[in-house]
């Protein structure tokens, strides 16, 4: 039975275990327009500009058959993987003849440079042949393993074919030999390894991986790592603090989260309280001090790192599409260690908003950065010098649907909505199939038909998001009111095919504020519908509104429409607001109070979801918008 990024089945300390590949299906809707993009837009352009940039033919020099000189940074064999991986998923959901001939050809480069010894990175065979594991901090040479081990699960899982998994155990089996107790030293500078590690244990039972996971975790927090430069040292790399003593995220914010869904994941084969104990300090810190309202991760540019607390600039935020991917993969593990809705939450939160805004409506450009606010003059391009982002949107789209439901010791839990079918293991053994009807994320309302069910009495866990006041629940007709647990409301019955539950999650505009500590958005509100994030963009205002100038008035209704013609289909919030005259300011930059009369003239805003913004030119955007009033 395949499964897909993350198989807790055996995993003996996951109160919730993922579902098979092909146990949720979406059906058409917000969702599925996306994964089909994915499999006919962006994949194929991936492998174009993969080509184009030099990342096969990097594994063609390593194998002895490529022309020209190495294309850098050193770690695009990642990019490689990362591809793999998102066509391996796909694959399972639509076989496609074009990508399953694209992915052979991938799959016989790799294997074509892979060395006798099972060591495989292009860079360090061509460039610097000589100097092998001589630059844990930047080689990136642990973090392309790490990649290519996802990539192999993936296909072996998706496909049953086993070529490109057994190039990464000689890999795998390479790097053992080399690292751990009595062998070389050391921890890589950018986690990924430690994660696919754990993986790859799960995939073939093979022990020895577990444990090499452990090894470089139990590495972190000497010092080890030198950081970019004397300003910034281990913190940089997570090498200040043990992974079981650590209470705070920081340092570069993707390393961090990849580091922490490998933490997870080591959690949940052995158990141990300290690693848990940690990763939810760090998550307190995460989301009460450094998360950006759009989930976003890395506030800082120099050393896409998090800042202090509280530091959470707008037009200079960061928040690299990878970090909330990570982000993603983090809360998923803590998901399934905990069965805390909290997790839940935050991951629809950052995949409806600060990961979805990484690629364009039509599957083509993506943002390596995503800021808060713009002035003008942003656009997602084609694909990256340092191209991590792209491939890794793509493996996430390919693999989302894994990520919506579990099964339990007590039955079946739904995290995330949207129209699917599902079919998942009861505890009796047996199967039960679901279907869910829905249009979210622009409506509330969740139908969920049992299609089979063996009649035996089970727990069906619904959740209950924290932006849905007001929910309510029936089950054939009958309004139930459970008491929530850990944020889901669980429905304990004997079920029978044709049983009927109706959730409804209202759906009505609302106004956040974020900490006074938060010195950026002082004074300032963003929107919010469900699980969807607004901006105001300059396209949809009034020609002569300059978004710099404008306010928003708490006081006034938002009111919610849907547009089927713009941005593919958008609910867009309306209110009102004003713009303020800056005339007075033109000439002068700073006046004495009160010296100036603040006037305004009343206008209608218009906001779009933020994850659409930068469809429609480089214009001005805005999420955080100043109070009138």
């Amino acid at each position: 039975m395949p499964f897909g990024p993350i198989d807790t089945t055996s995993s003996p300390y996951a109160r919730w275990r993922a579902i098979p590949l092909d146990g949720c299906t979406f059906a058409e809707g917000f969702w599925t327009q996306r994964q089909r993009i994915n499999r006919t837009v962006s994949l194929r352009h991936g492998y174009r500009q993969l080509e184009r940039h030099g990342n096969f033919n990097n594994l063609r020099l390593a194998a002895g058959t490529g022309t020209g000189e190495y294309r850098r940074p050193v770690f695009m064999d990642s990019d490689v993987y990362k591809w793999l991986e998102a066509v391996a998923y796909d694959l399972v959901a639509a076989p496609d003849p074009e990508l399953e001939q694209m992915a052979a050809a991938a799959i016989d480069l790799v294997a074509a440079a892979q060395m006798p010894d099972g060591y495989l990175d292009s860079y360090w065979q061509v460039v610097e042949p000589d100097r092998r594991w001589a630059d844990l901090d930047h080689g990136h040479e642990l973090y392309c393993a790490g990649h290519l081990f996802q990539a192999a699960v993936a296909f072996y899982r998706a496909t049953g074919q086993d070529r490109l998994l057994r190039v990464a155990q000689r890999f795998a089996d390479h790097i053992d030999i080399v690292f751990g107790p009595g062998k070389q030293q050391g921890t890589p500078g950018h986690p990924e390894i430690e994660t696919a590690l754990v993986e790859l244990y799960r995939a073939t039972h093979e022990r020895r991986y577990l444990d090499l996971a452990a090894y470089f975790l139990g590495q972190r927090g000497q010092g080890i790592l030198r950081g970019i430069h004397r300003n910034v040292g281990p913190e940089y790399h997570q090498d200040r603090v043990s992974v079981r003593e650590t209470d705070v995220v920081e340092g570069h914010a993707v390393r961090q989260l990849y580091l922490n869904a490998g933490v997870a994941d080591l959690y949940l084969e052995t158990g141990e309280q300290a690693l848990l104990d940690a990763q939810l300090r760090q998550w307190h810190d995460f989301t009460a001090h450094k998360l950006h309202v759009t989930g976003g991760a890395g506030a800082r540019h120099q050393g896409e790192a998090f800042g202090e607390p509280y530091e959470l600039p707008n037009d200079r935020a960061y928040c690299e599409t990878c970090a909330q991917i990570a982000s993603i993969m983090w809360n998923w593990r803590l998901l399934l260690a905990t069965g805390d809705g909290r997790f839940a939450d935050l991951l629809e939160h950052t995949l409806y908003n600060g990961f979805l805004s990484g690629v364009s409506l039509d599957g083509s450009r993506y943002f390596y950065v995503n800021p808060l606010l713009s002035r003008g003059g942003i656009e997602r391009p084609e694909w990256h010098g340092c191209a991590c982002c792209p491939p890794n949107v793509m493996r996430l789209l390919a693999s989302l649907h894994c990520y919506f439901a579990t099964t339990g010791e007590d039955g079946v839990q739904i995290h995330q909505y949207a129209p699917a079918a599902l079919r998942a293991a009861l505890p009796s053994g047996q199967n039960a199939a679901l279907r869910m009807d829905s249009d979210f994320p622009w409506h509330g309302r969740v139908k969920l038909i049992v299609d089979e069910s063996d009649g035996s009495t089970w727990t069906l866990r619904l959740r209950i998001p924290a932006w849905a006041k007001g929910w309510t629940l029936q089950v054939n007709g009958a309004p139930q009111q459970p008491a929530l647990e850990q944020g889901y409301a669980p429905i304990e019955r004997a079920w029978a095919a044709g049983d009927v539950v109706e959730l409804d999650l209202p759906m009505q505009p609302a106004l956040l504020q974020a900490s006074p500590r938060v010195d950026p958005t002082r004074h300032s509100l963003a929107i919010q519908r469900g699980p969807v994030l607004y901006c105001l963009e300059e396209a949809d205002q009034e020609a002569d509104v300059n978004l710099l100038d404008a306010c928003i008035d708490p006081a006034a209704p938002l009111t919610a429409s849907w547009q089927p013609e713009l941005l593919g289909g958008v609910m867009v919030v309306e209110g009102a607001g004003a713009v303020v005259d800056a005339a007075p300011w033109a000439d002068q930059l700073y006046q004495p109070f009160g010296s100036v009369a603040e006037t305004s003239r009343p206008v209608k805003l218009r906001a779009v979801p933020y994850y659409a913004w930068a469809n429609r030119g480089p214009g001005a955007m805005r999420i955080w918008i100043p109070r009138h009033g």
